[in-house]
This record gives structure tokens, C-alpha cells and sequence, in this order.
């Protein structure tokens, strides 16, 4: 009898997340693998849930999300100087994860190549190969003070046969934010060969020491070649609630729309409303967040380093990057596994986001969007691998 599975998916039985996460279950472990906070989002987002949860919002929202939702987010955008008609051009989603998958679906057919850089989130990767195309990788370097885009190989990287670039900024695992130059850079590529670019925003107002996220849509050339994803999840402490959207060209959200309407058709119905809510009533909240997940960044950085670890800065996201080295390991992959039991700690390793794992084997990500005390036991137990 054939495998049940596609071999095309056969590389993404499980993620790295949810093995980690039930490891630290098991064990006991501080969780700083998996990126989720452990606080709630702004109270008038929640009541806004429940007054929604009670007020018969739960049943079938339209297909494109609800019209309060859309016009939220079409205002949103304007912050940036960006027009979105709510009707046409905005696609609420399950989420920044079908978002992207929908989008690949939609885009990318058998055959053709879709760029990702990497370290690259896992769910790029799959996503890719259940359109059927084939991934093709430009790496991000360490310069010594953040890991940069290596724009000359996004230029030697495009075939007759790329249809698009993925593009995640701010950047998750390593914590970058694209320069004004990288992203021209990318830009310029786009346009000369007619690409599409799916940039993953959804951690666009969580960048630290005054520095901006900037869309790639707002560049010469780039709005009409753009799907622009971001979601609620991080923006306002809801991960679990998987709340997403797309905007883009008329054309290309009629395509995202096409497939997402046979993956989940609709979802959270009564969660709509109350992300329009925040949207539009709670960026103070998400600034005060920004300024505290800063604080955090800080406070584990110091910590990891005092640990031992040698640790990128991280200009955005939940996360920081370290080295393992300095403590006398080599295969970050393994330590990860083992930190658990070890020290009771769990982290993830780079190395599993990327196509050329020897090239990251010995950095770990950790997570910084715990609550302080939550951060200052893990640092105290990672002290112990001194005496491993």
C-alpha cells in the first residue's frame, strides 16, 4: 500500500513548536520555545468578545470577514500612507498562517520556484510544497550586530521560473528588521522580474529602540505585486484566537479568496468584532506593549549572556537569538532537546528553520514575551549549565 501522506509532505509530519512544547510540558520546563505571551490582550478587546460571544455573533461571518473588521483594517493601513478598499482588496483569515498558505496556494503553481529567506518560519516551507512549487533559499549572515540579507544572492536566486518571494520582516526566529536598503533591494528584484512578494507583517508594531517596521507595499513598484499579511494574534496578546487578514490588489485577494474559501471558508465569527475593536480603539495598549516587550528583550538578553551565552540584539519580534558556543557546546539542535531535562528550560534551534542547518547549528532562539518572573527562573536554571 502507497504512504497515507504525499511524499511532497512527508518533511512536515510535526512542527518543531509542538514537540518542544509538549517536552516542556512533560518536564516541567520554563517555556521560552514556542512564542506566545502569557498575559491577556487589552480588556476592551475581551469585552468587545464577549459582548459579540453573547450578542449572536456565532454564526458564519461572510466570506471575507466581517465589514467592521475589513474597515478596521483598511484603516490600519493608512497609517503607513497605504489605500485599501475594505470590500475589494482586504480578506480576513484563520489567522497569518492561512493567510500565507491561501496566498502560496493561490500563487504558486506546480513548477514554480518561491523564494524564501532564510531562517525561515516552518509553515513557509510547507506551505510551498503543498502548491506543488519548489523552495529556493537566500540566506540572512550575521555582520557581527544583527544578521542582514544577503542581497546578492536574492539577486542570483531568481530563475525563469520564480513566481515569489516570502518575505518576514520583523523577522522571525532571528529578530531583524529590514534596513530601508534591504528592502529596495528586494523591491528592485520584484520588479525587474515581475515577482510577487508575500510579506508576513505580523509582528509589525513589536520593533524596539526606535525603529520602524516598514511594508514593503509603500515602495515604488510594490504595491501592486504586494499580498501583505499580519494578524491580531501578536499584535494584542490573542495567539489562540487566529484572527488574520491579507490586503492587496483587487486581483490578487479574488485569488487568496479562491483558496482560502475550500481550507476554512470562515472562522471566529464573534472574534471579529472584537479585533475591529482593537484595531481601533487599543494601539495605545499595543504601544505599552512594545515598551515592555522591549524591557523584557533587555532583561533576558543580560540574562543569557550572563548565563554564558553570547546573544544577537534583537531590533523586533518575541525573540533573541543566542550562541551556544561560548558554553562549550556545538549542536545547538541537541542541547535543545536535552535543555529540558537538563536545566528545565526549552528553546528552539535555528538550524531547523533552514535548508542549510550546519551554517546555524549553534544558535537557539529563545522567547522573551513571559512575564518577568517567568524570564528570571529560566535564566536562574540556564545558570546550572556552567555545570553541565
Amino acid at each position: 500500500m502507497r504512504p497515507p501522506l504525499a511524499a511532497r509532505l512527508q518533511p512536515f509530519t510535526s512542527t518543531v513548536f509542538a514537540e518542544m512544547t509538549a517536552l516542556a510540558t512533560r518536564t516541567g520546563a520554563v517555556n521560552l520555545g514556542q512564542g506566545f505571551p502569557d498575559t491577556d490582550g487589552p480588556a476592551g478587546m475581551l469585552d468587545a468578545a464577549r459582548d459579540a460571544l453573547y450578542g449572536g455573533a456565532n454564526q458564519y461571518p461572510p466570506g471575507p470577514g466581517r465589514p467592521e473588521l475589513r474597515r478596521a483594517i483598511a484603516e490600519h493601513r493608512t497609517r503607513y500612507g497605504l489605500d485599501y478598499d475594505p470590500d475589494t482588496e482586504v480578506l480576513v483569515t484563520t489567522g497569518a498562517t492561512e493567510a500565507i498558505a491561501a496566498s502560496l496556494l493561490a500563487l504558486a503553481d506546480r513548477g514554480d520556484e518561491v523564494i524564501a529567506i532564510e531562517p525561515y518560519y516552518d509553515s513557509y516551507a510547507a506551505a510551498i510544497a503543498m502548491a506543488g512549487a519548489e523552495r529556493r533559499t537566500v540566506p540572512l549572515t550575521s555582520d557581527g550586530t544583527r544578521f542582514a540579507l544577503d542581497v546578492d544572492a536574492l539577486r542570483a536566486a531568481v530563475t525563469p521560473r520564480t513566481r515569489a518571494i516570502l518575505v518576514n520582516s520583523p523577522h522571525n526566529p532571528t529578530g531583524t528588521v529590514f534596513t530601508s536598503d534591504e528592502l529596495t533591494a528586494i523591491a528592485e528584484v520584484c520588479v525587474e522580474h515581475d515577482l510577487v512578494a508575500v510579506q508576513d507583517e505580523v509582528y509589525e508594531h513589536l520593533t524596539f529602540d526606535d525603529i520602524e517596521h516598514t511594508p514593503l507595499a509603500t515602495l515604488p513598484g510594490m504595491r501592486e505585486r504586494t499580498v501583505s499579511i499580519s494578524s491580531a494574534g501578536k499584535t494584542f496578546n490573542c495567539t489562540g484566537w487566529k484572527i488574520g487578514w491579507v490586503c492587496a490588489p483587487a486581483e490578487l485577494v479574488t485569488a487568496v479568496k479562491t483558496t482560502k474559501q475550500f481550507l476554512t471558508f470562515v472562522s471566529g465569527g464573534p472574534l471579529q468584532p472584537a479585533v475591529a475593536h482593537a484595531l481601533t480603539n487599543e494601539l495605545s495598549w499595543v504601544e505599552q506593549l512594545r515598551e515592555a516587550l522591549s524591557t523584557k528583550r533587555d532583561r533576558l538578553s543580560k540574562g543569557l549572556t550572563d548565563a554564558g551565552f553570547s546573544v544577537w540584539p534583537s531590533a523586533g519580534t518575541y525573540f533573541v537569538c543566542a550562541d551556544v558556543r561560548p558554553l562549550g557546546f556545538t549542536d545547538a539542535e541537541d542541547l535543545a532537546w536535552r535543555l529540558p531535562e537538563l536545566v528545565g528550560v526549552a528553546a528552539v534551534p535555528v538550524k531547523v528553520f533552514t535548508d542549510h542547518p550546519d551554517e546555524w547549528n549553534h544558535v537557539l532562539r529563545f522567547a522573551f514575551s513571559k512575564r518577568d518572573e517567568v524570564l528570571d527562573e529560566a535564566v536562574e536554571r540556564l545558570h546550572q549549565l556552567h555545570r553541565a
